[in-house]
């Protein structure tokens, strides 16, 4: 009981995060990791999610230790290491909002029948809302309302899983084969699946940002034990959900030789209905709460880390200059992501996918890099060594390099070539 109570004291960075992934990563690959290959695709989710923690638990590691946010711990190690990160959250600030909010506006469009009014129109509108959340509310009124919000999808999708898994599964086709997972559309969707499984790399450092302000807004630090723990929660909840989705596609899609849509908003659509035709009408809300409540949630979390690390690498990149940042800059970057944001879904609205290729390609390729950078944060000087992790921890850490750098080494074969 007392250690339900701190790790419900100190929730916060763990809830944070389960909400900024269980995005598209979950409601779109891991269901359409079930519809086309089956039940065998746990075995990719739950390696992605293994391989990928200890880059995300030194983000909590570092902080709570030091005091300090990994892209300060960057700036001590050199100034290569800031610049690298400077440039893949360069690319995201152009991208990823973006096509999270344009995705967003689609399935509330679609899934409450929203008429008369352009998805641009509606992208706008979650953008001056959710802009004006967290402005007004910073990161106490994020917490707060992504609490509320989470439990809502988890309660929702957890009764979606329950009713998909009392129905009997979908009769497959008459002479269905599976798709071969290991031919070359096969292996482009292991590696979409595995390098956005649970989220980028590079959003630990988003982790170690709201690990600063749960602190400030604390009034004290917990302990790493008590940190780790709540981070854990969070962290086994996406991969958890992960698993729902994943579920939730095989049962209801595996077999019946559908074609999916490779546009996230149709595709999500799609699936609403097809669950809709497989379970009832009468759950159309809990599904359609839970796709909305993913999207949306992983909207918000975006918007706020991207703006704080914003300015965090703007700090560490003029550090003589760090005292003069103000608390309204905070408000600024929110303001001037939802500008540029907006400005890139309208110009480039039909041809979003280049885009999000483009940081697809940045955040692969450099993944390898931002987690050794990690690694050094977390075994330097900066933390006494009785905090570093410890041999299973780094054995771990070392397989998940190798395991993003032989992925990323093959997507850059297969992008050039």
């Amino acid at each position: 009981m007392k250690a339900l109570k701190a790790l419900l004291r100190n929730l916060g960075p763990g809830l944070l995060f389960a909400s900024m992934a269980i995005g598209t990563s979950h409601l779109v690959l891991s269901t359409k990791a079930g519809a086309t290959y089956g039940w065998g695709m746990v075995v990719p989710i739950l390696l992605a999610n293994l391989l990928k923690y200890p880059f995300f638990e030194f983000g909590i590691r570092y902080t709570n230790v030091t005091g300090r946010s990994l892209v300060e711990g960057y700036a001590r190690r050199g100034k290569p290491y800031i610049w690298v990160y400077a440039a893949i959250t360069l690319v995201t600030t152009f991208t990823i909002l973006a096509a999270l909010y344009v995705v967003t506006a689609g399935l509330l469009g679609n899934l409450f029948r929203i008429e008369g009014v352009s998805v641009g129109g509606i992208a706008l509108g979650l953008f001056v809302f959710v802009s004006a959340l967290l402005i007004v509310g910073r990161y106490k009124l994020l917490e707060t309302s992504l609490k509320f919000v989470v439990s809502i999808l988890f309660t929702a999708l957890l009764v979606t899983t329950v009713l998909v898994l009392y129905k009997p599964a979908v009769q497959t086709m008459p002479g269905f084969e599976p798709p071969p997972l290991f031919d070359s559309v096969g292996i482009l969707f292991l590696i979409s699946l595995i390098g956005w499984m649970p989220t980028a790399v590079e959003a630990s450092s988003w982790i170690s940002l709201w690990s600063l302000e749960k602190y400030k807004a604390m009034g004290r630090k917990p302990s790493l034990k008590e940190a780790l723990q709540e981070f854990n929660s969070g962290y086994i909840t996406t991969a958890l959900l992960a698993v729902f989705f994943l579920l939730i596609g095989y049962r209801t899609l595996y077999g019946t030789q559908t074609e999916l849509s490779g546009n996230a908003t149709t595709f999500a659509d799609q699936v609403v209905s097809l669950f809709t035709t497989h379970i009832g009408e009468w759950a159309y809300l809990f599904i359609a709460v839970s796709a909305f409540a993913t999207m949306f949630s992983t909207c918000m979390t975006a918007h706020d880390a991207i703006a704080r690390v914003s300015v965090d690498v703007l700090e560490n990149l003029r550090p003589e200059r760090k005292r003069l940042v103000k608390k309204w800059h905070y408000a600024a970057a929110v303001l001037l992501l939802t500008g540029v944001n907006y400005l890139v879904l309208v110009a480039f609205g039909a041809n979003m996918g280049v885009l999000v290729a483009l940081a697809t390609f940045i955040s692969f390729v450099l993944a390898p890099l931002v987690g050794y950078m990690n690694l050094r944060n977390v075994t330097s000087a900066d933390l006494p060594e009785q905090y570093h992790p410890g041999p299973g921890l780094r054995l771990l850490t070392y397989l998940g390099i190798v395991f993003l750098s032989l992925f990323a080494a093959y997507y850059c074969w297969i992008m050039l070539f």
